[in-house]
């Protein structure tokens, strides 16, 4: 929920910043939005490192490195955005990546697993109500927002 908010907020107040300064581009105050988000759900891979590790199924080899090395590929997708030449290409990457986050929520909520508290006390299957639907806004907001214009 708290990217979701960060998300709108830094979306609204770009566009506002960009509707005052009379020369609105709302493609790119939507992609600062998904950066910001980006750059801050990566902080989560390095303070909540035991707790995101619980969320990866069993099969999943070096968890620790995985989320390390997500975290930083978040933080570079953020940068990737922005930068003209590179946008396209990463808007896809984020998209692929995304997918991919969908099992390891899914088995998280599946085991109850409450990543802040690295404790399996969390909402347990319902969660998913509200994941998949979000999962699925983040990528048509990073399709829209990073790929048609």
């Amino acid at each position: 929920m708290k990217p979701l908010v960060l998300l709108l907020i830094v979306f609204g107040a770009s566009c506002l910043a960009a509707f005052i300064s009379g020369k609105p581009d709302y493609y790119f105050c939507g992609r600062l939005a998904l950066t910001v988000m980006l750059v801050f759900t990566s902080i989560a891979h390095f303070k909540f490192t035991r707790g995101m590790v619980m969320m990866l199924p069993n099969a999943v080899p070096y968890k620790k490195v995985v989320v390390y090395v997500t975290g930083i590929l978040e933080i570079l997708a953020g940068i990737g955005l922005l930068i003209q030449q590179a946008r396209h290409p990463v808007a896809w990457l984020i998209i692929l990546f995304f997918a991919l986050l969908l099992p390891a929520n899914i088995y998280a909520a599946k085991n109850k697993v409450d990543m802040e508290r690295a404790e399996f006390t969390g909402y347990g299957i319902s969660y998913l109500w509200f994941r998949v639907p979000l999962q699925l806004f983040f990528i048509a907001w990073v399709y829209y927002f990073g790929l048609l214009n």
